[in-house]
């Protein structure tokens, strides 16, 4: 399962000893005793064959998110758009309530780092994981999930898969 690859085993471009190793941090996963911040994340960079294990508590260390469109004041200036509001309002709304330099701060970061790489791992994508990392545990589903990293410089994105006991390659290890 993928954050929307589907089709692909993401277990295909480890190694054998590798996926040998995912096992057992299922098994934790599966024994874990609810939701904790220390449940293990996978980090696969395939360019160097390294697959590390972090915990969920210092992903955002390793692989940290994009947040710079979730700033408080560009996302309130969206959602008055959405509701309808004329573009130059929107801002003097958000002026009021925020303030001029927080609210061109907020842009000016947004615009500069346009440039920058960021491999599409956005806030929103990390909470999601979050998210649905926690509603697996609690539904008693174990689940892992491993962030395969784009290779440095490229424009691919991080590509976020979710092994289970039915992902295909692991019906053979964790049998």
């Amino acid at each position: 399962m993928s954050d929307g690859f589907s089709g692909l085993d993401p277990l295909n471009v480890l190694t054998s000893r590798q996926r040998s190793g995912i096992g057992p941090i299922l098994d934790e996963v599966r024994l874990a005793q609810g939701w904790t911040w220390q449940l293990p994340v996978l980090l696969h960079e395939s360019s160097w064959l390294r697959l590390m294990r972090v915990s969920l508590s210092q992903l955002c260390r390793h692989v940290p998110p994009d947040g710079r469109e979730d700033a408080p004041e560009l996302v309130y200036f969206r959602s008055l758009i959405a509701e309808g509001m004329d573009a130059l309002d929107a801002e003097q709304v958000c002026w009021a309530e925020f303030g001029m330099e927080d609210c061109q701060r907020a842009l000016r970061r947004f615009w500069e780092g346009e440039n920058q790489i960021a491999y599409g791992w956005t806030m929103r994508r990390y909470l999601g994981l979050v998210s649905r990392y926690r509603q697996c545990v609690e539904s008693g589903v174990p689940t892992l999930p491993m962030l395969v990293l784009a290779q440095q410089g490229s424009r691919e994105h991080h590509q976020l898969f979710w092994v289970t006991d039915s992902t295909p390659t692991m019906r053979h290890t964790c049998a």
